[in-house]
């Protein structure tokens, strides 16, 4: 997590003009002003034991950052937004109020204020950002390699729900956020045959084709990435399901950090009260662009990938993009059985900070929609993160390869078949070749 601190630090310690001119005319106070603004933005990373490198609990945790938040929000470097199409329930983008006030409060010299106009602190259920019904943990730690490549591991966990169960909220946590690049809880069904022989807690080296390929019809139940934070499930009565029966499988993707490390990871899940009308699951990592082929030095390289949905009644109400350390840029594209195409979502790649994009409105896809979806990628020596630009990138792993994935989130009708809700169209069923279609070769069919 080393790049992703430093990038914290860089953005909010950067120096830079403000966006905007201090509007604000009364005196600013921490207490009354601006802690209701880091409560409702910035506490869920800024604090103990998160992602973010500072705490903003207190005054006197914010206090010497004063400078640094003002650059850091007139820059619109923080809160962590990419997404420049589309609407979303969960924005994250400060109001030009909320900007002005925080601008306003260092300029003013950031002063404390009453302690009476404090708002209470949020509760943080023991560093969890859900109150959790039940929590599954790894069985045993994992040990991480100081050194060297590690590959995928997948571990069983014996839960064996003994009923039917609806989640409407989950939140993955790493045991060593150190050495967790990222990792997924996949709902492994008792009927499965994937891992149908593993060993609990043991580590099986697996990589994502497998994983993506051995679902089955069951569901991504958490998942972590930097600033990911907890899920929610409950969109329109919806919940995710978990069949009686149901085993976890942990999917992580560990980093060695240079000294050996230890990880035991756990996830969090609430429960819905009753059964809900709609079935709320999530794709493992589809559509995704296994012929995926990136030429040496191309600086803004076109991927495209694409699934068909394969049921009816269907909606739209989560995108996650995910690339590596070229990505750029992510498109998420539908193109309805009438051949008119709609953008839903476009916004910039940041790999120190893998977000998920919640739709404010959810999107009715009938059967037969084809979800087209269109990432670029900077393989030339000017992209400072690149590895290797002299190499050809094809799908990989690891960091220095590449991936073109999404995990997009739907809501349908419980009785519906979740193994039927994608199939693979488009230039998703084509074989690797020196470079894939083009945006253009694909859309105009």
């Amino acid at each position: 997590m080393s790049m992703l601190r430093a990038s914290v630090a860089a953005s909010l310690l950067g120096i830079a003009a403000l966006a905007a001119p201090n509007t604000v005319s009364t005196p600013v106070t921490f207490n009354k002003d601006v802690l209701p603004i880091l409560q409702k933005n910035c506490q869920s990373c800024h604090r103990p034991g998160e992602i973010a490198p500072m705490s903003f609990l207190t005054y006197n945790d914010a206090r010497p950052w004063a400078k640094a938040i003002k650059v850091a929000v007139a820059s619109k470097k923080m809160p962590p937004w990419f997404a420049d199409v589309g609407h979303f329930a969960n924005d994250r983008t400060l109001s030009a109020a909320d900007v002005n006030t925080l601008a306003a409060w260092a300029d003013g010299g950031a002063t404390e204020g009453d302690a009476k106009d404090k708002p209470a602190p949020i509760t943080f259920q023991d560093g969890w950002n859900i109150k959790p019904d039940m929590i599954v943990e790894m069985p045993k730690e994992f040990h991480v390699a100081a050194k060297g490549t590690i590959n995928y591991q997948n571990f069983l966990v014996k839960v064996n729900f003994p009923e039917d169960k609806w989640v409407i909220a989950a939140e993955m946590r790493p045991g060593n956020a150190k050495v967790v690049h990222h990792g997924r809880v996949i709902v492994r069904p008792p009927d499965s045959k994937w891992m149908q022989t593993a060993v609990p807690g043991e580590p099986y080296e697996t990589g994502s084709g497998p994983m993506l390929g051995a679902q089955e019809g069951s569901d991504l139940l958490g998942k972590y990435n930097p600033g990911l934070g907890a899920q929610g499930f409950d969109v329109e009565g919806s919940a995710k399901f978990v069949p009686k029966g149901s085993d976890l499988v942990f999917n992580l993707h560990y980093t060695a950090i240079g000294t050996e490390a230890t990880d035991r990871s756990k996830v969090g899940l609430v429960f819905a009260k009753n059964p809900p009308k709609n079935r709320y699951w999530m794709s493992p990592g589809t559509p995704a662009a296994f012929n995926l082929s990136i030429p040496p030095g191309d600086h803004n390289a076109e991927v495209v990938s694409e699934v068909t949905v394969g049921v009816p009644d269907a909606k739209l109400v989560y995108i996650q993009p995910h690339l590596h350390l070229r990505g750029k840029d992510y498109e998420v594209r539908v193109i309805y059985t009438t051949g008119e195409m709609e953008t839903v979502f476009k916004g910039k790649w940041n790999f120190d900070w893998q977000i998920g994009y919640q739709l404010a409105k959810p999107l009715p896809v009938p059967m037969g929609t084809r979800i087209l979806t269109v990432a670029h990628y900077d393989n030339s020596a000017t992209n400072p993160y690149n590895p290797d630009p002299a190499k050809r990138v094809l799908w990989g792993d690891q960091n220095w390869d590449e991936m073109q994935s999404g995990f997009l989130g739907l809501v349908f009708d419980v009785n519906t078949d979740a193994s039927k809700v994608f199939k693979a169209s488009g230039p998703s069923l084509l074989p690797r070749g020196d470079f894939g279609p083009t945006l253009a070769a694909v859309t105009l069919k």
